[in-house]
């Protein structure tokens, strides 16, 4: 029998968001589910909402789908038993090529004139520097390559049956997401503008040396606005003593 299996056993069924959301709250505080789960509601509710769109009832779901990074993802054993309950499934094949290290899946629908074969080989795996991974990756080598291939295959052929849902496997290789906008405190604040009471005093002195042609007014306004940028006004102000108004 499939890992998951349509049932008409006990398996309740929200009827709004609002139930939606009570039973996810009560659920993730239960012992039974799955601890990435427990004490988490929202990531209950998402699990649960991608499980109705696939037909799994919401304990069913939370059994098999996990949230990776924010976005759902489903164990590679629960992905094909969810491809084989689409009633285009025509069948599928796996081998192994223990010598050249690559695992392959073969799946079709019914009425195709092809099947659809992928392969993932170590190699693939060194190239998208997954081999050396800790963690699966070291543990269960040959495992982790066969479901790479069934996931690409699956998802190949049965789209319509997954929702856009890919492996946990695959989705735990997929670095994490950073928000990289610049926060307030990280970007330069513009400088307040130089004071009038400084302006005024200093402006006579500066008047002094664009007369003498030891400075231009550019060169006078660039100095100054190290310190703090003259408004349009003073800036103005300060280029008319060079053209003699």
């Amino acid at each position: 029998m499939n890992a998951i299996a349509q049932t008409n056993g006990f398996a309740l069924k929200p009827t709004s968001m609002q139930e939606a959301m009570a039973f996810a709250e009560k659920i993730s505080s239960s012992q039974m589910v799955p601890k990435s789960y427990q004490g988490r509601p929202d990531d209950t509710l998402v699990a649960m909402m991608m499980g109705s769109e696939l037909g799994l009832n919401p304990i069913q779901a939370l059994q098999n789908i996990a949230v990776i990074n924010g976005k759902p993802a489903i164990y590679g054993d629960a992905l094909l038993a969810l491809v084989q309950n689409h009633p285009k499934f025509g069948g599928h094949e796996e081998s192994f090529d223990e010598q050249t290290m690559t695992a392959t899946c073969t799946v079709w629908r019914k009425g195709d004139a092809q099947k659809h074969t992928v392969s993932f080989s170590q190699a693939d795996a060194q190239k998208a520097n997954l081999w050396d991974k800790q963690g699966p990756w070291k543990q269960y080598p040959k495992r982790m390559l066969m479901w790479r291939a069934r996931g690409y295959a699956l998802r190949d052929k049965f789209a319509d049956a997954l929702g856009g849902l890919i492996t946990v496997e695959e989705a735990r290789d997929i670095p994490e997401e950073r928000d990289i906008t610049p926060r307030d405190a990280d970007q330069p604040q513009a400088l307040p503008h130089y004071p009038a009471e400084d302006f005024e005093a200093n402006f006579p002195k500066w008047a002094q040396l664009i007369q003498a042609g030891k400075k231009t007014g550019k060169q006078i306004i660039d100095m100054v606005a190290s310190k703090a940028p003259l408004t349009e006004e003073q800036a103005q102000q300060v280029l008319a003593v060079e053209q003699g108004e």
